[in-house]
């Protein structure tokens, strides 16, 4: 199966955000290359918040580029066999922390927002860190910080702070 056959699948049994859904189904459907950076109509991306093994903060990356505070994602690459397989790349290379484990479900929620590349039609998950876990800054990022729930608000923008909200009601 297709990286873009395997979006369209858990596109489709994605439940919530009837609307992004389609929209996300909709650019498949008209987009072969929809999975990729070169697709200039936009392009699914997939990122993950990563949670400390206590379940009390998140880890966040002042993205290099954008200089937002925002969840590990990105692009979906070549190599990746699924779309959670992606957001598990992405929030592994992001953070430095091997050993993320996605939360169970699927998606937590979609997010589309307009990037200096395209529009990002993001698939958004959650993971959990191990115990003991080291956070390590890449170079797409210029700081990477934990945070307490509480504290996502005063920093981060709507978006981050909806998923945070929604992957508190996963947990």
């Amino acid at each position: 199966m297709s990286l873009h056959d395997d979006a369209a699948l858990v596109l489709k049994g994605y439940e919530d955000q009837a609307d992004l859904r389609q929209a996300y189904l909709d650019h498949l459907e008209a987009h072969p290359d929809g999975m990729w950076k070169a697709c200039a109509d936009g392009h699914i991306t997939a990122s993950a918040l990563v949670i400390d093994p206590s379940r009390e903060r998140v880890l966040l990356t002042l993205h290099k580029k954008l200089r937002m505070w925002l969840q590990m994602g990105g692009h979906c690459e070549p190599g990746d066999r699924t779309l959670a397989d992606a957001a598990l790349r992405e929030g592994t290379e992001e953070s430095g922390i091997t050993g993320l484990d996605l939360l169970p479900g699927g998606p937590v929620r979609l997010d589309r927002h307009h990037t200096p590349c395209a529009w990002h039609l993001d698939v958004q998950y959650a993971a959990l860190a191990p115990a003991g876990a080291v956070e390590a800054i890449s170079d797409e990022s210029l700081d990477l910080r934990w945070f307490a729930y509480d504290e996502v608000a005063g920093v981060a923008d709507e978006s981050v702070v909806r998923l945070l909200e929604a992957t508190r009601a996963r947990l």
